[in-house]
């Protein structure tokens, strides 16, 4: 199925009305829970056409910066900013997520406010630069995995102005073409090389994917094992396979009395969910 998602911009002034945090990114939560039987259910929670930005702060050489929203039924997202005298970089991103929230939750066996810290990988910024992202990039924490695409986002802004300066992610490398984002809770899509003209004679066929065995443990069992080689048809303007490779894929997940969810990430932005 296909989610409804919605661009959020922040755009925090200081006490002169001058920008000093600016941030415009899109966003999408995919989040593993209990359910009352015992099963393990992974949904889907997106940002909801209403947002507010309540605790944004601007920060300053003593104090973070924050980006701080809230959304649909009790959910909220935030991320702190701390800088040196050339840099400044993401330090710990905040969500937390409302299982009484039945229409993303049915049936979940914790109730209320569920929060997970997590610290952000991304590279420190030059100060006066804008940090870019157009490709999608991942965030990982326990039963949480974040994404991103679209971001755009400067902290400790200098003079009211952003900078025209950018600081592209690793996901946006010239080699890189932009990722349509990820349409379903099982399948996100991957970062793919530029694709150069059709050919005159027939393309190379793509060989068979290499394949890989996958297992989950619950205590010092397992309960999910999967020997499997996956190849990906990524239908953009021309089709692309992409093979997933096993010695750098990265299985993760969770086993309930019923079901289980295998999550497979092979270290290049594509993440597989079963």
């Amino acid at each position: 199925g296909f989610f409804q998602c919605y661009a959020v911009e922040v755009d925090i002034k200081d006490a002169s009305n001058a920008t000093c945090l600016y941030a415009n990114w899109m966003m999408r939560f995919l989040v593993t829970y209990e359910s009352n039987n015992g099963d393990y259910k992974t949904t889907t929670l997106n940002l909801s056409s209403t947002v507010t930005h309540n605790g944004s702060v601007c920060g300053n050489d003593t104090q973070a910066a924050l980006v701080a929203v809230q959304f649909g039924e009790g959910h909220s997202w935030s991320i702190n900013f701390t800088k040196t005298n050339e840099t400044y970089q993401g330090d710990f991103i905040t969500l937390t997520y409302n299982t009484n929230d039945t229409a993303v939750f049915p049936d979940a066996k914790r109730k209320g406010p569920v929060t997970v810290l997590m610290k952000d990988t991304s590279h420190p910024v030059q100060l006066n630069t804008v940090f870019v992202c157009h490709n999608v990039y991942l965030v990982e924490e326990e039963n949480i995995t974040q994404i991103f695409w679209n971001v755009t986002m400067q902290a400790f802004v200098q003079n009211g102005t952003v900078s025209k300066k950018e600081s592209r992610c690793y996901a946006d490398e010239p080699t890189s073409a932009p990722t349509a984002p990820p349409t379903t809770a099982n399948v996100t899509t991957a970062s793919t090389t530029t694709l150069s003209p059709a050919p005159t004679t027939a393309p190379k066929p793509v060989e068979n994917p290499e394949t890989g065995n996958y297992s989950l443990k619950s205590g010092n069992k397992t309960c999910f094992l999967a020997t499997v080689g996956l190849q990906l048809n990524v239908s953009q303007d021309k089709p692309l396979l992409i093979n997933i490779n096993p010695k750098t894929t990265i299985a993760d997940g969770a086993c309930g009395n019923t079901t289980a969810t295998l999550k497979l990430n092979d270290g290049n932005s594509t993440l597989i969910g079963f």
